[in-house]
């Protein structure tokens, strides 16, 4: 791994490596099957060949971040989306017969998926190796050039990210550009051809704007409180394990994880009790103490995440901590233990902001119905959770509320199935990538209609005549 970090542009840098791209694009046209292919290939051979340097680089970044982890969260999701890719472009490249009207007989129509050109990706700092390479992976897919955006919170990965784009490509079909805040705004205002944000839904308000001022179109990847919801009378112990899997993994630091959870009166101390024992065998020396958790990125985001908790502590929330945190030991690392929040309000901050960190509100409902409303008074959530096996609750709530996506038993996991689409909705999201989506979302459907020799059409012009009102009275049925 270089210890060199990767070289900052300027907004003039931005400007000039978007025309190159765009002339390059215009010259070439786009790219067939066996050139992409080929593109996805080397890029992830790139990524393979630098597994340790990507592994050192995120436990740098973090403070502490488990080389297992980085592979299941990392590695695994980046590698198989390109793996899923590779067979499928065949079929979503070919032109698509479409049905001619009647009176158009003779004639043939098509779509062909057209690359747009040039896709602008802006990445976070939660997932910063997926999140910048399962986007450009999917606009190389689509035929695309691309310049990737890192964040300037995570230096050591951002320069593994460029290193691995430079080797794979040259600078006029991608390219990775690094900068503060006020670059990544520049950025946003660069006339691409689509532009990909993932990060907060403050910022993406930001980026949406600078993008309308060029017609940019957009797919914004944002976050918001994604809720919990465990039917009455389910086994508590496996809705327990993965929910405690979800929370924790990344240190809590990921835009799906179970944002706090609604259980039924009758059964919250049996769940608090259950998620008290999952978090301790996943963690059996402690989340704090144990190589396998992952700490908040810096002392900002730790002191934001404890503040929530001690804003609920002090507005009268009982606190259940699960151990002791790691902040102060020299280490670097910020690692806040996982902590259980009950009797929240929807006053108190935790309730209100995105927690992006190992702390779980526990909320109780009498009715389903009640459940139903407290996530609708809400923002619509990038995801929702159900727990239980009743099918008409089930189908309740999913018929009953709006989100981006859904896991039923489970969480987080909806994001690993690669057919699926993946994005929100209302504040947590435009759009949607990965599975053919993504394909789409980056493509233009360019309908072709070629005229044939002679058809009815001919005797709906001037001069009109008998025929006209034969045909008119046919197509008026």
């Amino acid at each position: 791994m270089s210890d060199t970090p990767a070289p900052t542009v300027t907004p003039h840098d931005l400007s000039l490596i978007l025309e190159r791209q765009r002339a390059a694009f215009l010259r070439a046209g786009p790219p067939d099957l066996s050139r992409r292919r080929k593109d996805l290939r080397r890029l992830k051979a790139e990524i393979l060949r630098r597994r340790a340097d990507i592994t050192r680089a995120l436990n740098a970044d973090f403070g502490q971040r488990s080389e297992r982890e980085t592979a299941v969260v990392e590695l695994i999701p980046l590698i198989q989306a390109i793996n899923y890719l590779i067979p499928r472009l065949r079929r979503w490249m070919k032109p698509e017969r479409r049905r001619v009207s009647p009176h158009f007989q003779f004639g043939t129509a098509w779509v062909i998926h057209q690359p747009v050109g040039v896709v602008g990706i802006i990445a976070p700092w939660n997932y910063p190796v997926a999140l910048s390479l399962v986007p450009l992976a999917t606009a190389i897919a689509a035929g695309n050039r691309a310049m990737v955006k890192p964040s300037e919170l995570t230096p050591a990965t951002s320069a593994v990210i460029a290193e691995i784009v430079r080797a794979a490509f040259p600078p006029e079909q991608a390219a990775v550009v690094t900068g503060d805040a006020g670059l990544g705004a520049a950025f946003s205002a660069l006339p691409f051809d689509h532009l990909l944000f993932t990060g907060s839904t403050t910022v993406g308000r930001k980026v949406a704007v600078a993008a309308a001022g060029n017609l940019t179109p957009v797919t914004l990847e944002l976050g918001g409180k994604s809720p919990v919801v465990i039917e009455p009378g389910c086994a508590m112990g496996r809705a327990a394990d993965r929910i405690a899997f979800g929370k924790l993994i990344n240190g809590g630091q990921t835009c799906i994880a179970p944002d706090y959870v609604l259980v039924h009166v009758n059964d919250q101390d049996a769940f608090v009790t259950a998620y008290q024992e999952a978090v301790g065998r996943l963690y059996p020396s402690g989340f704090a103490g144990s190589p396998d958790s992952t700490a908040l990125l810096n002392r900002h985001h730790y002191e934001r995440v404890s503040g929530l908790v001690r804003n609920a502590e002090e507005q009268g929330a009982r606190i259940i901590r699960l151990g002791p945190d790691r902040a102060d030991d020299g280490s670097g690392a910020h690692v806040l233990a996982p902590v259980i929040v009950l009797d929240a309000t929807p006053q108190m901050t935790v309730m209100q902001e995105e927690i992006f960190g190992p702390v779980l509100p526990v909320l109780t409902y009498r009715t389903m119905e009640e459940a139903i409303a407290f996530i609708n008074a809400r923002s619509r959530p990038l995801a929702l959770y159900y727990f239980g096996e009743n099918r008409a609750l089930q189908d309740k709530v999913l018929n009953h509320t709006v989100s981006g996506n859904v896991t039923i038993n489970g969480v987080v996991l909806h994001c690993a199935q690669d057919d699926l689409p993946f994005g929100g909705v209302g504040e947590s999201g435009i759009g949607a990538y990965h599975g053919k989506e993504g394909f789409l979302a980056l493509t233009h459907a360019r309908g072709i209609y070629r005229q044939g020799r002679c058809n009815a059409a001919t005797f709906l012009r001037p001069p009109f005549g008998p025929f006209t009102d034969i045909i008119t009275s046919f197509l008026l049925r």
